[in-house]
């Protein structure tokens, strides 16, 4: 189980676009790494569209988001058109990245369970370190938080 002060554990995956990110390239940034269940459904879209909406706010303070789901390229870059999303959505298919962050696990949607990902966010120091980790999320106030998080 991660906790704050750790490294985050470093990852090389796919964007949208279909080029390879690892996270080390982020070093000497600020990042946020968000995990969410899926695209284009109800409370992650409210979530992204927070990111989408403060983009510009983050990228004055020299911060990168990332959002990582197990959709794959096409799925994020659909999501990423329909909804204007100006950072990066990295595809997750097998859930190594997901398990890595601890987030991928047996999951309750009402009466339902289901193997996926938990909606959990990283904040990511210049030099790898797990600075806050959110178990909680409010979708439509996240990207507040989250900034208030790296002002703090």
């Amino acid at each position: 189980m991660l906790k704050e002060g750790d490294a985050a554990p470093d990852f090389t995956t796919r964007d949208a676009s279909g080029n390879e990110v690892k996270l080390s390239d982020f070093r000497g940034q600020r990042v946020v790494l968000y995990f969410y269940p899926k695209d284009d459904t109800p409370g992650c879209t409210k979530e992204a569209c927070s990111f989408r909406d403060a983009h510009s706010e983050y990228e004055a303070q020299g911060i990168k988001v990332l959002g990582v789901s197990l959709d794959d390229e096409s799925s994020h870059q659909a999501f990423a058109e329909k909804y204007n999303l100006p950072f990066t959505l990295l595809a997750d298919t097998d859930h190594t990245l997901s398990d890595a962050y601890g987030v991928y696990g047996e999951q309750r949607w009402g009466d339902k369970t289901y193997m996926g990902v938990a909606r959990k966010t990283f904040l990511i120091d210049e030099e790898g370190k797990l600075v806050k980790i959110f178990d909680k999320v409010n979708v439509e106030q996240h990207s507040d938080e989250v900034m208030q998080a790296f002002a703090g």
